[in-house]
């Protein structure tokens, strides 16, 4: 019994130095969400923390409301994507745990 507390407490140390390097890794790692096929695009961080905002000038254009729906639309690309990648990352932290 008590080599199985021993690993237990093994296993969650090696967890909880996982999630630390994860979370360092997800503060630096950025992904970009899209819309208009790439006319609007949004830089986000593993953090929510949005870097950047290119727009194509030719959407400049065009009627206001539609631009900043599509800048809605690339910022929640971004946040689905970083969402994803967040939660790949974990499950692999946690694999192999009980």
């Amino acid at each position: 019994m008590k080599g199985g507390i021993g690993n237990l407490m093994k296993q969650a140390q090696l967890m909880q130095e996982n999630m630390k390097k994860l979370q360092e890794q997800l503060a630096v790692m950025e992904m970009e969400g899209q819309a208009a096929s790439g006319k609007v695009k949004v830089m986000m961080t593993g953090r929510h923390e949005v870097k950047r905002v290119t727009i194509d000038p030719a959407l400049m254009g065009d009627d206001r409301e539609m631009l900043e729906d599509l800048i809605a639309v690339a910022v929640n690309d971004a946040v689905r994507k970083v969402e994803a990648y967040t939660q790949e990352k974990m499950a692999g932290a946690t694999a192999g745990l009980p």
